[in-house]
């Protein structure tokens, strides 16, 4: 064979290599393109519940679309007063992630815990309460809606209701609840949304009857969590609730939290925790950030950043209280169960203990025993969970956990009629704690224009402990027989305070069915194009980005 043959035939077999190579490349390429395709996630769908501007949906309840949907799914909910699952232990159950319920008018848009055959809306007549399935020939109470250990849900636009605990019990009774996972001492959710949200109740039955427990309910999440835009009332526990979750990374702005037996808790909940922005009124006490020896453990209530960050004003915490309004938590006649029934009455901000929390620009007004309260908390719960034992306290005798309050700055509050009950301790501010390296800081708390300095015990608080990081200490005699009185924790009121004055319940009250409360402005803003939500204008956009 000559040389040319040769180079012919040498450059037809290199022609086929290539051929055979780029063959390869392209079955390989395909076969990536097509495990992409197969990995990404399906477009959302928009599933419609009842009707909206007469455009029926696919469903007629709420459950069932849920039920149908797929994660990214959007979930639109027309006006109508919905009765879920009726006997059931949930109204609405999400178990998907990524999931997005929104109603399409925060008034007219009500999961309803009533029996169906309930002529009213919300209705707050005995008969009508539904107390879920029975258990061991009790009824176990309901949830409303609850996201369950599943990540980027959203809930918006929409009112709960008259979802209740099981008679005698703090077990369920939750309107709304992000659940990463009560009782297990696991973060098992990662981000969720709630915004333009109405909790509330207009059923109490009694000391040891079905009572709703809270209203907007987060716990064993690390977020990034946010509520925003939101209303609580009636509720025998708190109106909001943040727990079980050592850095919780949630934000509470915007809200409005009534006639409850605490305004807020968060217990065990700290890291990145802010709450701002928001109105407590009208409860038996305002909020408290307070740790627990109860299931919402391992945790305490540490409001440290995570190591190595640092919080909102450049400081290591990261638990931020700042710009509320606090105001007239003196209300002895609210529903109240179980621990937050022995909450002092009359107090705005209570840190009970807690640690390493932020106080900041606060207005804490006409709080009719203390204007911010910070102490020690002995708690004398036994029945928890194998994981716990005391985590974050100290275990002392009697099975009684101990738990301090130290390095928390409280700063910069507006202070203004406080202490009228007139009681000894009564005032502006008050710290009941041990000797504690480091202590508390109080500074820049200021009365209004022409009020002079605030009240404290102990006296002039803000000169003997107004720098950050030294040890302190607080009244431990005279003040702390005040708070066992008024919260009756211990018992009827120790001899040191037995002619103090603290008004009692006389006879619960609730609030009416909120029906004004502002709804989301634009509810398509975000939604895949579909019959409720056509595809809007460019101008129509362009309003939307600017709000």
């Amino acid at each position: 064979m000559s040389a040319r043959q040769d180079g012919v035939v040498g450059e037809r077999g290199g022609s086929a290599n290539r051929r055979g190579e780029l063959a390869r490349l392209l079955a390989a390429s395909l076969a990536v393109l097509i495990a992409l395709i197969a990995a990404a996630p399906a477009p959302a769908h928009v599933l419609r519940v009842g009707r909206w501007r007469g455009v029926d949906g696919q469903y007629r309840s709420i459950q069932s679309a849920v039920s149908a949907a797929r994660p990214g799914d959007w979930i639109l909910v027309g006006p109508g007063d919905y009765h879920e699952q009726p006997g059931r232990q949930w109204g609405v159950l999400i178990t998907k992630p990524r999931i997005h319920l929104r109603g399409m008018d925060r008034n007219r848009v009500v999961v309803d815990g009533t029996k169906r055959s309930a002529p009213r809306t919300c209705d707050g007549r005995r008969r009508y309460q539904d107390l879920g399935p029975r258990e061991a020939g009790k009824r176990m109470g309901r949830n409303g809606v609850e996201p369950y250990k599943v990540s980027g849900v959203s809930v918006e636009n929409l009112t709960v209701c008259n979802f209740l605990s099981q008679a005698g019990t703090e077990q369920n009774g939750n309107e709304i609840w992000f659940n990463g996972g009560d009782g297990s001492g696991k973060i098992g959710m990662r981000s969720f949304r709630g915004r333009y949200l109405t909790a509330t109740s207009t059923f109490f039955g009694g000391q040891d009857a079905p009572m709703a427990l809270y209203g907007i309910f987060s716990s064993n999440e690390r977020g990034p969590g946010l509520i925003a835009h939101s209303y609580g009332s009636n509720m025998g526990d708190s109106a909001y609730y943040i727990g079980a979750c050592g850095d919780c990374n949630v934000v509470l702005t915007d809200g409005h939290g009534y006639n409850s037996a605490q305004g807020m808790t968060f217990s065990d909940a700290g890291g990145r925790v802010t709450i701002e922005h928001t109105e407590f009124a009208w409860n038996k006490m305002g909020l408290i950030p307070n740790s627990l020896n109860n299931d919402d453990g391992p945790w305490n209530q540490d409001g440290a950043c995570p190591q190595g960050t640092k919080g909102p004003r450049g400081t290591s915490s990261c638990s931020i209280i700042e710009h509320n309004f606090v105001h007239d938590n003196n209300n002895p006649n609210v529903p109240a169960i179980g621990i937050a029934a022995s909450a002092p009455l009359g107090t705005g901000i209570e840190l009970s203990g807690a640690q390493h929390d932020t106080i900041y620009a606060n207005r804490v007004w006409h709080q009719g025993a203390w204007g911010i309260l910070v102490h020690f908390f002995p708690d004398q719960r036994t029945d928890v969970p194998s994981y716990d034992h005391c985590q974050g306290g100290y275990p002392s005798a009697g099975g009684v956990c101990y738990f301090p309050a130290f390095g928390n700055e409280i700063a910069n509050n507006e202070l203004y009629g406080n202490g009228f009950f007139g009681n000894p301790s009564n005032g502006d501010l008050a710290e009941a704690t041990e000797y504690h390296d480091p202590g508390n800081c109080w500074h820049g708390n200021h009365r209004l224009p022409g009020m002079g300095e605030p009240s404290s015990d102990p006296p002039n608080i803000q000169q003997t402990q107004g720098t950050c990081g030294q040890p302190g200490v607080g009244d431990q005699g005279v003040l702390l027989a005040q708070i066992a009185c008024d919260s009756q924790f211990f018992g009827p009121c120790p001899s040191a305070a037995a002619g103090a004055y603290y008004p009692r319940t006389t006879k619960v009250s609730l609030w009416r069915l909120p029906r004004h409360e502002a709804t989301m402005p634009h509810p398509c803003r975000g939604v895949p194009a579909d019959p409720w939500c056509p595809r809007r204008s460019a101008r129509d956009r362009d309003r939307d980005r600017t709000g």
